[in-house]
Parts: structure tokens; sequence; C-alpha cells
């Protein structure tokens, strides 16, 4: 197949806006690598080391919890990445065909803050890395540096971010492999294998927090598989998703842990890194640095998608020009750079504990998503409908969904663990959340019940078919 004009462009061209078949490309290992390469980076070393400084399991039980959690979380993310495909638009469009058209604009909104958290955390710990490496950079200075630099691989969009992180995958995986080899080639403390114990609050909390990592990034994951070909199948972007997914955040996760166990008690996490790494430890950072910023792209492109999804909801003719795109960027950077130099020290600890309460309507959003594409309408959605300024077949609000949606929030808020809100029976396992599980058991049969039983969905899926 020869490329199209479109594809050779190297500013990403297309927005919210269903790719033609024609200018489908890529290959299903393309998921392995993104999804590898981004989770090689500090934030997942820092929540890995918490598996011993803070659930206090010892390395055997803690790598057992930390690869258990990973991999039944990987399910969702790869189950919503093999939706792009068949798709052909992002994520967040695809659920005006569950939640209706102006029905999705609120998953569209909290997905948008949950890109803009991220985003403005990221810059601010490149902002550090960056004056940490060359202290004669000064703090808001590394902030800016490391915003543009994320700004400009988002602006050019899909193809340039599968291209570095393909180049990530070696460079990163390289390097986390060469920082266990350097620690377990160099004298162990006594206490490395024997520190913290098997205890089920910890095991349970570790493998919840693996899972919910995991799902954190369900709302934004089809936007990077939707240009593979049509006839690629479920099957090859599902694994090839799983695998990348689980593999670089167990290895991550897992070094955390290793390099706060081969260091004093009670190191913080990326001080243990370097430390732990010794002449090697500066690179590490610097590669780290590195990945801080290419990740972040991640969440410049989601967060610009969204904002051009919830005002094409209200504007159906409208396609954004690369141009829009470009403007959207840097409003969005302008904002988060402002947002990050007027941050508080302890800005990125809070910001996390907001996203972390987020998760509560990823959820259900995430259950309904999955039941409705596998399981009710098996990938056949009508593509114009979603467009239509009426909502076509799916019409403005999908009652079912909503409804299904808002009592799998509610369900969980009694065993909600957040830094926001911690609900009455939070505690029935000390210091784990298990919200994430009632909210799984409620909203999937419930959505399940309501949708099959209206005749709408049924003549939807025959109209889709």
């Amino acid at each position: 197949m020869t490329q199209s004009h479109s594809q050779q462009q190297l500013i990403e061209n297309h927005t919210v806006d269903y790719v033609p078949l024609a200018e489908r490309h890529g290959k299903a290992r393309d998921l392995f690598t993104l999804w590898f390469s981004t989770n090689i980076a500090p934030l997942p070393i820092v929540t890995g080391a918490m598996v011993v400084q803070v659930f206090h399991l010892n390395l055997f039980w803690g790598l057992i919890a930390i690869a258990l959690g990973h991999m039944i979380g990987g399910l969702v993310i790869a189950l919503a990445s093999a939706q792009g495909p068949k798709m052909g638009i992002p994520q967040m469009v695809q659920s005006r065909g569950q939640f209706g058209r102006y029905g999705a604009l609120l998953i569209v909104f909290f997905a948008a803050i949950i890109y803009v958290g991220f985003f403005i955390s990221n810059i601010v710990l490149a902002g550090e890395s960056i004056h940490g490496i060359v202290p004669a950079v000064p703090l808001p200075a590394g902030i800016v540096i490391g915003a543009l630099s994320a700004t400009a691989i988002g602006v050019i969009g899909y193809r340039f971010i599968h291209s570095l992180n393909r180049i990530g995958t070696w460079v990163m995986g390289s390097a986390l492999l060469a920082g266990f080899l350097y620690i377990f080639s160099h004298d162990l403390p006594v206490d490395f294998f024997t520190r913290g114990a098997f205890n089920l609050s910890g095991f349970l909390a570790t493998v919840s927090l693996g899972i919910i990592w995991q799902i954190s990034f369900s709302p934004y994951v089809s936007d990077y598989s939707r240009y593979l070909p049509n006839d690629i199948g479920i099957a090859k972007p599902f694994f090839a998703t799983y695998a990348g997914a689980c593999l670089g955040t167990i290895l991550s996760f897992s070094f955390g842990a290793v390099a706060v166990l081969a260091t004093p008690e009670g190191t913080e996490a990326m001080a243990a890194v370097k430390q732990a790494t010794g002449g090697f430890g500066p690179f590490l950072m610097v590669l780290f640095l590195l990945n801080i910023i290419s990740h972040n792209a991640l969440n410049l492109y989601g967060a610009v998608l969204s904002i051009v999804t919830s005002i094409q909801t209200f504007a159906g003719n409208w396609t954004p020009s690369i141009k829009v795109r470009v403007v959207l960027s840097a409003l969005v950077l302008a904002g988060c750079c402002l947002m990050a130099l007027s941050a508080s020290a302890n800005f990125i600890s809070h910001f996390i504990g907001l996203i972390l309460a987020l998760l509560l309507v990823l959820v259900p959003w995430a259950s309904i998503n999955l039941i409705d594409f596998y399981l009710i309408r098996r990938g056949e959605y009508d593509i114009a409908s979603i467009f239509k300024a009426d909502g076509g077949i799916y019409g403005r609000f999908n009652m079912h969904a909503i409804v299904a949606y808002f009592i799998g929030i509610v369900v969980q808020l009694p065993f909600a663990n957040t830094s926001l809100y911690v609900g009455p029976w939070a505690n029935l396992v000390d210091g784990v959340d298990l919200s994430w599980l009632v909210g799984l058991a409620v909203t999937c049969p419930l959505y399940w019940c309501l949708a099959t039983r209206s005749k709408s969905v049924q003549a939807q899926v025959a109209y889709a078919k």
C-alpha cells in the first residue's frame, strides 16, 4: 500500500474525525513499544517503592502482588486499545455511541481534567529534574523547557509519538535492565530479602494499585491504535497493548521496590535510585527526564482531543484544522505553565490525590464501554451517527448508560479511600481501596440488564450492522 499525502505530513492532520481506511497504517507492535516505553518513568518507579515503604511487603510477596495487579488491570487497557482499529475514532468520541452525543460530555470533562492534571504534574517533575541535573537552570525555566518540549511532540502528533516510543523502548528498557544488573552485582544490605513481610492488607493494596494504574489509561488508549488497518482484528492490538503495558509497569514498579531495598530504610524513592545505581545513576536520571517529556506529550495530546471533542459536540459540522490544534495546544501549554509556576511544593502529591479520586468516575465508564462494545454491539457502531448533530441512532442522551454510570459512582463512595474523601466502609481491609471492585461488580451487570432489555438498543445494533 502506498502512503497517502496525509501520512507523509509531519504534523498529524486528524483530530477527532474518523480516520479513513486509505490512511490507515502501522503495525500492532507499535502498541507494544508505546505502552512499554511510556511506563519506564519516575512516577511508576516511585509508586513501586510504596510496596516496601508504605505497604511493608518483602521483595518476594511485593513482586507477586505487583505482577498480579498489573496483569489483571492490563486486561482493561488492552480491551480498550483493541477497539481503535475497528472504530477509527478517539476513545472519548466513541463514548457517544454509549452515552449519546451530549451524555458523553461529562466523561470528556473528567478525562480532560485527568490529562491536564498529569501534564502539570509532569512538567513540574521535569522542571525539578532539569534543575537537579543542571543547577544553573532555575526551576521555573526548567518547568517551561519541559512544557515546551512535550508540547512540540504533542503538536506533531500520532506518528511522532509512536516513533519516539519505538526508540524509547530499546533505550529505556536497556537502561532499566542495566540498573537492575548494577544493583544486583554490588553488595546488598543484609535485610534486602527479609525487610518487610507478607500482610494481607499490603498485598491487596498493591494488587489494587496495579489494577487502578492500568484502568487510568483506558480513556485514551484507543487514540493510539485508531490509525491501524481496519482488518488487523482484535487479537493483535489486544496482546501487543497487554504485553507492553504490563511488562513496562511491572519492571518499573519492581525497580522502585528493589532500589529502596538496596538502600537504608527510609530513603526517598528517587534518591534511592541514584544511590543504588552509583555512577550509572546520573545517566539514568537524564534518560528519565527525556522519558517524562516524551510521555507528557500523550497528556497534552489527550487534553487537546478532549477540548476538540467538547467543542465539536455543539458544532456538528466543524472539523478543526492543524492550525486550530496548534492554537489549542498553545493555550493549554500557557495555562498549565502558569499553574505549574505558581504551584506549592506539595502540588504533585495533592494533584495525584485528585486524579486517584477521579478514578471513581473512570471505573463505571470503563465497565459500560467494554460491555457495550464487546457483548452488546460486538464492535458494530454507525460512525456517521456518532458525528450527527442530533446523535443519529444514539440520540442526544442514552439514559440506560447514564443511569448505570451514576449508580456505578454512587455505590463506590462508601468504600472510597482517597485523599479527598474517605467512605464509612473504606477500611474493611485496612489501607486498601476496594471501591473499584464494587464499581465493576455493580456497573457491569446493571448496564447489561438495562441495555439488553431496551428495544432501542437492539434496533441500533441491527441498524449498525
